[in-house]
């Protein structure tokens, strides 16, 4: 006798840009093991945008597209896989990845993640 499937992972989006927010629910709506969160309904995790722009003591600034390259990276992704996901050129892909290193200060992919992480940006 099998166990019984586990419940589904329960996520809110408290995201303002309704395109974004579609996007998203598109993407993730597809994803077993997963169930957005209804209105007022509590989730185990949410996903929340941040404001237009961000950055850490005005030492640099991350557009909403570099936060999305920027969170590819952390999983490892190249610009192929990047340009895939955000349906994007690999030409783009490879420029987002560029201006992350020079904004960040960083002398790879993986010290940009590393140097993101430390700065609060992302959360490993």
């Amino acid at each position: 006798m099998s166990d019984p499937p586990a419940p589904d992972v329960v996520i809110a989006l408290e995201i303002d840009d309704p395109a974004l927010a579609d996007r998203l629910a598109t993407l993730l709506g597809g994803v077993a093991g997963l169930r957005l969160a209804a209105p007022g309904e509590q989730a185990a995790a949410a996903l929340v945008a941040r404001g237009k722009e961000v950055g850490a003591g005005g030492e640099f600034e991350l557009t909403p597209r570099e936060l999305d390259v920027l969170a590819l990276l952390a999983e490892g992704a190249s610009n192929k896989m990047i340009a895939q996901r955000l349906g994007i050129s690999v030409h783009t892909a490879k420029f987002h990845v560029g201006s992350l290193l020079d904004k960040l200060d960083a002398t790879g992919r993986t010290d940009a993640v590393a140097h993101a992480a430390r700065r609060g940006v992302i959360n490993l």
